[in-house]
Order: C-alpha cells, then structure tokens, then sequence
C-alpha cells in the first residue's frame, strides 16, 4: 500500500468508524473522540490532538463537512481548505487513526455510533458542564456516560486559532 492510500484508507464512512471503535473496545483499546473544522491546521491543533491521543489508544477525528462549517458562522469565506484536503490533511497525522466526516450541526450521532471512552474538546468547553443550552458544554458528554465514556479539556495554545491567523492576512 502506497503512503497516499494508507492516509486515504484512514478517511472512513460513520459506519465503518463505528465498526472500527467496536473492534477496538474488543481488545480492550481505549477510544477517544474529539471533532472540529481543522480548517487551516496550526500549532494549536497539532498539540491539542496529539495530547488528545495519548488519552488512549485509537483516536478518530470527526470533521465538519464543508456545508457544517458554513453554517457555524465561521466567515464568508470559510472554509478556506475543502472537506477532502483537510480530511487527508488531518488523516497524515501519525496520531489520527480515523478521521470521519459529519454534516449535522453538531457531531451527537457520531459519538453515539462510536461511543468512546473519551470525548475531548479544548479548553474554551469544560467538562462539568451538563446544560446543552451552554456554549461550553461539551456534545455527547452526558450520552457517553451511559456506556462509560468520560468528557475531558486539553487547554489552548494561546495565540493560536485558525481565526487568528487568518486575521492576520489583512
């Protein structure tokens, strides 16, 4: 298998990611999850995933499709990188196994296909947030815990947010 399709081959369908967590948790190999736009990829993310895999042993990525970025506002021109690139983009990381795309507004039904041991988010959600209405609260963190999974934070790296740097295109 050549390099380029090893990283496609880690791009999968919510089925296949959901066939893929099951065999995991069947050799006893800790799960975890986290999601976003990873639009223009810096600093920021590459520390807060790589800190998000070491939590456990398979890491799967879900990634707002290009129509979900839109509707989060993120900006007129947003996203700045299609869906494929950032999907090949995050799936060259050594430290992603998986990488998974959604459309919804939020990514609820692919924790629930996934159900991981670990959902993790940076640190402008916290974890003891259990009020879906707040901005902070971390999606799927009440669900996971009917089979287990626990919510976490991993800080910011301050200066660092796609928005940022592209402010600084001006």
């Amino acid at each position: 298998m050549s390099r380029l399709s090893h990283i496609e081959s880690k791009i999968v369908s919510l089925h296949q990611a959901s066939q893929y967590a099951e065999m995991n948790r069947l050799k006893n190999r800790k799960v975890v999850f986290t999601n976003g736009c990873f639009d223009v990829l810096h600093l920021g993310h590459i520390t807060y995933l790589a800190q998000a895999a070491s939590l456990g042993d398979t890491l799967f990525v879900a990634l707002n499709d290009d129509p979900s970025v839109r509707a989060l506002g993120k900006g007129e021109d947003r996203p700045i990188n299609p869906e494929s690139a950032r999907a090949k983009v995050l799936a060259a990381l050594g430290f992603v196994d998986y990488v998974v795309l959604f459309s919804e507004p939020t990514p609820l039904n692919t924790i629930l296909a996934i159900k991981p041991d670990w959902i993790v988010k940076g640190g402008d959600y916290d974890a003891l947030v259990s009020n879906p209405s707040d901005p902070r609260y971390i999606v799927g963190s009440v669900d996971s815990a009917e089979w287990g999974g626990k919510a976490c934070t991993i800080p910011l790296v301050e200066g660092f947010s796609t928005t940022a740097i592209l402010s600084k295109r001006g």
